[in-house]
């Protein structure tokens, strides 16, 4: 799909409406209360069941709930969003659809990236490197895993060969066994291989049913000769954070930075992007819907 191909099928706010409700009911309408198959559009733009007579909204529940911005400007943002290489940032959303507020592009582009994961998306398999890192400003004194001011982020890297393949990111509260183990059996699959330093958070990966080799360093062996392939993701992604981004990542949101750079760097070689457009809405249509004031919480600031 080329962006002219996007204008003349989303020209109107029927057709939107008519995309979204063809997500929602992929196999026709089905009431919620009473599973009748027939409804009728009403001029509230609610879909009423002929049986109960119940108003459904193919908007409610998704991240387009309550929105008084047109349907338009939404798939414009998502569209724009997925064709941007290097990341999307609120400055650039806020140009792109002319709005008058940073705050809503701010806001909106946080809801988008609720739906960057799919909530029924495979795990990792294979062979996997894993290690930690931490994302924030120098900090005089410690360093590694006892820094305390940083937010501490694991990394898992899929290797398909000698490239790399798909990978996951997530925030941990520490880098113990529970948090380590608890990562690893939620994105890896029973049965990988695990490849990690020798760091004891990493013990016990036999028992759980996966295979472990540990790659032991050296004195003259720094971090990124030990484990090349995950400490190249945790580079990019420092570059990233720091040139899309221009380090101004709140701590409070960072979960969704890291989930909105493992959805690019997942589909790095797509050259499709009428299905990535596709792939985020569809994922739009079943992630709970998120407040503004839900989204800003009350952290302050990490100075990368």
């Amino acid at each position: 799909m080329t962006f002219r191909q996007f204008n003349k099928q989303f020209a109107t706010e029927a057709q939107c409406r008519q995309y979204l409700f063809d997500l929602r009911f992929p196999q026709g309408f089905v009431c919620p209360k009473c599973s009748n198959e027939k409804s009728w559009l009403r001029s509230n733009n609610l879909y009423e069941c002929t049986s109960c007579g119940r108003g459904t909204s193919v908007t409610a529940g998704t991240i387009f709930q309550d929105t008084r911005k047109p349907l338009q400007d939404w798939f414009i943002a998502v569209w724009w969003i997925t064709t941007q290489k290097y990341g999307a940032s609120a400055q650039g959303l806020q140009q792109i659809l002319g709005l008058n507020s940073y705050q809503t592009a701010w806001t909106w582009l946080h809801k988008i990236r609720t739906a960057m994961v799919n909530p029924n998306r495979k795990k990792l398999s294979g062979i996997v490197e894993v290690d930690e890192c931490y994302i924030g400003g120098e900090e005089i004194g410690k360093h590694g895993r006892g820094a305390d001011s940083k937010a501490l982020v694991i990394v898992a890297t899929e290797l398909d060969g000698h490239k790399l393949g798909r990978i996951r990111m997530s925030i941990i509260n520490n880098a113990s066994k529970l948090s380590i183990h608890g990562f690893i059996t939620e994105n890896i699959e029973l049965g990988s291989e695990i490849i990690s330093d020798g760091w004891n958070g990493y013990k016990g990966l036999v028992e759980q049913g996966y295979s472990h080799t540990i790659y032991k360093q050296n004195e003259a062996e720094k971090d990124d000769e030990l484990l090349p392939h995950v400490h190249l993701i945790i580079s990019l992604l420092k570059r990233w954070l720091l040139g899309t981004h221009q380090g101004a990542v709140e701590r409070k949101h960072l979960q969704a930075y890291l989930d909105e750079y493992v959805f690019r760097f997942n589909r790095r070689t797509s050259s499709k992007r009428g299905l990535l457009f596709y792939r985020l809405l569809e994922n739009a249509m079943v992630v709970s819907p998120t407040t503004y004031n839900e989204i800003i919480g009350k952290n302050s600031a990490i100075p990368f």
